[in-house]
């Protein structure tokens, strides 16, 4: 077990290429590999940023996030190993005690193919050696400020590679007017109503076709999740299509699990020349959540965070991942999710932040059962001024039976149910006795979240349960 972090879920990586690797350098690499393993259970991934993380490696992480927690972290356990800690609950947990949570904000970057696997300290002294400006050791006791200054900077150019310049800062979009109808009405003021719709599992689109043709009277935009749970549907970006060409404005979905970082390039810029503008970035489920097998390696190629910094600037600034120019800018209104039940409101806060600060414009939570925990969350945005900075839909799903409620409550990791809604769920009788509770439970919060004045709208989550979302945004009058 390593001293510093948690064990590692995958092994060390191996460089792709070991032509120009000598005997000697070979040797020094295993040197600095055990000694680095035995420390932080070190992956070789060819880009340190431990100083960032509290010296807990994020690595060690079963989805390799190296921006912050997935959306069901908790402070018990993994929810991809559930007999391991959360690294990044860890990582917050030593980052506050070193008064360094703010260090967690700056937006690290994905790893270079060409880098994983090989030494970083002799790259480290050559990169001190051709510095211009560098900490110096004397300066560290003449002038602390300065060498202080100089570190932070030094140690800024080797972990953000040119491609990435990633930082902490919040980046403001780069146009005024709205690209799509669904911003152009948060922009008005407008409460608006999503709904989740789940694509088919086969090819037959036509009950999808009818679910956006009842839906397109109540709905301001539609959803489309990208495989989720790891399993297969139709894809988010043909069902986006489909809703576009029938009405609906679509949200699609983009997940990093089952892409590398040009299909995420690939399927934005598709997306955009379809005349679907709005895209929702997330980290996706872990495979382990599907119905297998499993592929190897299942380490996520870029989070969610990673998404929106890579987006943001292709839209932007004109420029793909590796720095080329590009003829013409694509138009994206980006959206991430949120979860105000996993990880306590402070940290997920910081999260949030983080994934404002890399381009989120529009947040989508996960259902809200508990309005007071919600609020308590919402305060945690406010103290890091995030309210004016992004339009924030609350998650609302209905529950359409007992046993859903308890799965979902004991099984889905960024969920929680107060147990009094457990228990009216429970007395709820027969099948349709539920239903009728589960929606009531819905009405009630639906009129509890409207009031708020920190968000901008729901999105209601009614997870093949799609009929019943006219009744409820006609019942709860959300429609406007």
């Amino acid at each position: 077990m390593p001293l510093f972090s948690p064990r590692r879920y995958q092994a060390p990586f191996k460089p792709v290429c070991r032509d120009d690797i000598s005997f000697s350098m070979d040797l020094f690499t295993k040197f600095e590999a055990s000694v680095k393993g035995v420390l932080f259970g070190c992956r070789m991934c060819g880009n340190c940023i431990l100083q960032e993380t509290a010296y807990v490696c994020p690595m060690t992480c079963p989805k390799g996030l190296r921006n912050g927690p997935c959306g069901g972290a908790t402070p018990e356990a993994c929810e991809v190993d559930p007999s391991r800690p959360c690294t990044w609950y860890l990582i917050y947990e030593r980052a506050e005690k070193l008064g360094q949570l703010d260090k967690l904000l700056e937006i690290n970057a994905p790893l270079d193919g060409n880098r994983v696997g090989r030494e970083t300290w002799l790259s480290l002294i050559h990169d001190y050696r051709q510095a211009k400006e560098k900490p110096r050791l004397i300066e560290y006791f003449t002038n602390r400020t300065k060498f202080k200054k100089d570190w932070d900077n030094f140690f800024y150019r080797v972990r953000q590679p040119e491609w990435w310049k990633g930082d902490a800062e919040y980046h403001q979009p780069a146009y005024s007017q709205a690209i799509s109808e669904f911003e152009e009405k948060l922009q008005s003021g407008k409460f608006v109503i999503t709904g989740e719709i789940s694509p088919p599992r086969d090819v037959n689109i036509n009950a999808l076709k009818e679910k956006i043709a009842y839906l397109e009277r109540y709905l301001d935009a539609a959803n489309f999740v990208d495989n989720s749970s790891a399993s297969p549907r139709v894809g988010s970006l043909a069902s986006s299509k489909v809703c576009l060409e029938n009405g609906l404005e679509p949200i699609m979905q983009l997940q990093a699990r089952d892409r590398s970082r040009i299909v995420i390039e690939s399927d934005a810029l598709g997306a955009e020349a379809l005349g679907i503008r709005n895209i929702l970035c997330l980290s996706g489920d872990h495979f382990s959540f599907g119905p297998g097998p499993i592929p190897i390696p299942h380490q996520f190629d870029m989070d969610s965070i990673q998404i929106l910094w890579m987006l943001r600037r292709m839209r932007d600034e004109g420029i793909y991942l590796d720095g080329r120019k590009m003829k013409q800018k694509p138009k994206w209104f980006l959206g991430a999710a949120a979860s105000p039940f996993g990880i306590v409101p402070k940290y997920g806060a910081i999260r949030t932040e983080k994934k404002v600060n890399a381009g989120a414009q529009f947040i989508q939570t996960q259902p809200v059962f508990d309005v007071g925990r919600f609020t308590d969350w919402l305060e945690a945005l406010e103290k890091r001024n995030l309210l004016d900075k992004v339009y924030i839909l609350a998650g609302l799903l209905p529950l359409k039976s007992a046993k859903a409620a308890h799965y979902m409550n004991g099984k889905i990791p960024g969920i929680y149910i107060p147990n009094e809604i457990i228990r009216r769920m429970d007395d709820a009788g027969d099948k349709e006795g539920q239903q009728k509770v589960g929606f009531q439970i819905a009405l009630e919060l639906a009129e509890k979240l409207k009031e708020l004045q920190a968000i901008h709208g729901i999105h209601i989550m009614a997870f093949n349960w799609e009929t019943i979302i006219p009744e409820l945004v006609r019942e709860a009058n959300l429609m406007s």
